[in-house]
């Protein structure tokens, strides 16, 4: 599959590295002779975070060229992906180029944040709004706005590279998203100019509060919580008197004067200016992979997108050992001492065992039909250190399969070949009504029976 992005700045960029890190080829077209570095300098930090937030590899990474011209590059592309600065007669250019050059099938996408596709498409054009949120190849939302039938197809394909589709129900300046964040910002610029709080203290009251709870919950099921027992009804009735006092200024906005202006870039200044942008990136993109790391085990939020692209990364369609895998060591997993720290040796295994019980016909419908494995004992070795960003090579043998026990032995390999550790598990099969070992079903038995017992090593 390829796809086409026309325009290589910071959401350009983050539209390419989330095609590439999943298989895609990508054709990148930008003017600006900076582009190749800024797309690699993207791409590094996308490299980075994205494969930190799963337990399974992502695909092989899809080859990126860059193209001097526009036709080639959308030629025979799947998607093209328009992101060029918001002018509506730059778009209108751009558009023209890329439908002349575009195949009949190709999804157009534009990332634009304000304009509708009414406005967008001249001629009878089909192009859709696919507007993302940076960093694109982290955030999983994608606005989609247009022809029905285009965006539906265009879900399909942005849910097999990790992403959140919303359809939008009908046109409307900004969509949905940006019209809340511009709520936000419009009262937080009157916060600051009447001296109320400075722009560390308006971010430390949504990073420290209520932004954790939309992390998870958004607006509206944070609210339910807050009316108690009597859920929503209750919490509108008690508080919605308050939307009649002069709590907020949303119809207004603050004259952006070049004094009010100054104020809000040197408290920005003082709030973050000890850093340099890639590393305040590189901080929030850390953040981010933690936060939707923890969401993914609730199945909360962006959690839940997450853990449905790992389940779709994971195709097995011979039953065979040894069982390889490999996965990038996320950024949450490193100590004080800078290396990977020894419980999360064990974390790798047990997701080891977890792909094994699914090989064998033990997953997800087999634990819901009340059968299972339960790990009785793990002995781990330690060999070499292992860091953020080391891409693990799991190879799990069989070594027991008699009656109720499994037997598994994983050789842990770092990038470079080495062996990093090794972790022995013992399991017993369990039924997980009576919660007492029982033999596996048949299915499982049989798959087991077709396999072969290793003795690794001492």
């Amino acid at each position: 599959m390829k796809a086409a992005i026309i325009g290589g700045g910071v959401i350009g960029g983050g539209w390419a590295a989330r095609f590439l890190l999943n298989g895609w080829d990508v054709a990148l077209f930008d003017p600006d002779p900076e582009a190749p570095r800024k797309i690699d300098e993207v791409l590094a930090n996308a490299r980075r975070s994205l494969p930190g937030l799963y337990d399974r590899s992502l695909p092989h990474e899809g080859t990126l060229t860059f193209h001097d011209d526009l036709a080639e590059a959308v030629a025979d592309a799947d998607w093209i992906q328009e992101s060029v600065p918001e002018r509506l007669d730059l778009k209108h250019m751009v558009f023209a180029q890329i439908t002349a050059a575009a195949k009949s099938s190709a999804v157009i996408g534009s990332s634009t944040s304000g304009f509708k596709p009414s406005e967008l498409n001249t001629g009878g054009t089909g192009i859709i709004v696919a507007h993302p949120f940076n960093p694109v190849y982290l955030l999983p939302l994608v606005e989609l706005v247009g022809d029905a039938e285009t965006c539906i197809r265009a879900a399909d394909t942005l849910r097999d590279i990790g992403m959140f589709p919303l359809h939008v129900r009908a046109e409307i300046d900004a969509h949905i998203a940006d019209r809340l964040l511009e709520a936000v910002w419009r009262e937080g610029l009157w916060l600051i100019k009447d001296g109320i709080c400075t722009t560390a203290e308006l971010d430390d009251a949504i990073r420290m509060g209520f932004g954790l709870r939309w992390a998870q919950m958004g607006i509206f099921e944070t609210y339910r919580i807050a009316g108690g027992e009597a859920g929503m009804k209750h919490f509108m009735a008690q508080f919605g008197p308050a939307l009649k006092w002069p709590w907020t200024k949303l119809m207004d906005t603050p004259e952006l004067t070049e004094d009010l202006v100054d104020l809000i870039a040197g408290q920005s200044d003082d709030q973050s200016g000890h850093m340099s942008i890639r590393d305040l990136e590189r901080l929030r993109d850390d953040n981010l992979v933690g936060m939707m790391r923890a969401l993914k085990y609730s199945g909360n939020g962006a959690g839940g997108v997450i853990g449905a692209h790992e389940n779709r990364l994971f195709r097995s369609s011979t039953v065979t050992v040894p069982l390889v895998h490999t996965r990038q060591v996320p950024n949450s997993w490193a100590d004080y001492n800078g290396h990977m720290n020894e419980t999360h040796y064990l974390d790798v295994a047990s997701k080891a065992n977890d792909l094994f019980m699914e090989m064998i016909g033990a997953d997800a419908a087999y634990i819901a039909a009340g059968k299972s494995y339960f790990t009785v004992e793990n002995t781990i070795k330690y060999l070499a250190e292992v860091h953020t960003g080391d891409h693990l090579r799991v190879e799990t043998l069989l070594t027991d399969k008699e009656g109720k026990r499994l037997g598994l032995h994983h050789n842990l390999y770092r990038g470079d070949g080495e062996l990093a550790a090794t972790v022995a598990s013992l399991m017993l099969h369990v039924d997980l009504t009576t919660r007492k070992t029982c033999l596996p079903d048949p299915t499982v038995a049989e798959t087991l029976a077709d396999l072969t017992v290793t003795t690794p090593p001492d």
